[in-house]
């Protein structure tokens, strides 16, 4: 898998793209990841992506040129399954659309900055506008590395326990079920006794128990699906 992404402030994204499982995943030579500077790609002498916005809105726009420029040079490169744009009114990203986009083989995603994009970009050249919850960021950086993260970790070799990632939150529109670990028993807290049981069907039986129950009161909505 390639991820090409593009923003205008690339170090936000150094640390989360470089470490713990996505980095495992880099050099495993199970996904590629490139950071492009929008920057590079503009013909302002000083470097600029944003103009004022046409009519009387407050804030600044991204401009339609450089990143036209950038994407016809990405796709001049390779195929790509998906044209991303993080932005607070797209789809909310979900576990359900993680698993999907980890089968993509290519997807670029642009960083949302500033006020937002010029419009034309949005009806030309994205094919998927995705965000990360009902609140606005700074920019999309952190957005994308949410993303990346949440697709590249359920791609086949990036964890070593590859049922572990089956077995995370939503991934059956269930929360996870409660878990412990040693010591049994801490402060007069006790471990459940059913997970000392050595019984593992019956273990089961009580983790799905649990995992509804805790869905049925935290996360109702989820039951709906």
């Amino acid at each position: 898998m390639r991820i090409d992404i593009i923003s205008v402030l690339p170090e936000l994204l150094d640390g989360p793209l470089n470490h713990s499982i996505v980095e495992r995943a880099k050099k495993k030579n199970l996904v590629e990841i490139e950071v492009h500077n929008l920057r590079d790609y503009s013909t302002d002498k000083h470097r600029r992506v944003d103009d004022y916005a046409f009519g009387f809105g407050a804030g600044m726009v991204m401009q339609i040129e450089p990143i036209d420029r950038i994407i016809t040079h990405l796709k001049s490169q390779r195929e790509y399954d998906e044209v991303i744009y993080t932005s607070p009114d797209g789809e909310t990203f979900n576990q359900k659309m993680a698993n999907s986009m980890s089968m993509l083989q290519n997807i670029i995603i642009l960083c949302g900055h500033y006020k937002g994009i010029d419009h034309r970009i949005r009806e030309h050249l994205i094919t998927k506008e995705i965000s990360v919850g009902d609140f606005v960021l700074t920019g999309g950086e952190l957005a994308a590395a949410i993303i990346a993260d949440a697709v590249i970790r359920i791609i086949p070799g990036a964890i070593s326990d590859e049922q572990s990632a089956l077995s995370d939150c939503f991934q059956d529109n269930l929360l996870a079920p409660p878990i412990y670990t040693r010591p049994a028993e801490y402060k007069g807290w006790k471990v459940p006794d059913i997970l000392l049981s050595g019984n593992e069907a019956k273990v089961r039986e009580w983790e799905l128990e649990q995992a509804y129950e805790r869905t049925r009161l935290l996360r109702p909505d989820l039951l709906k699906e």
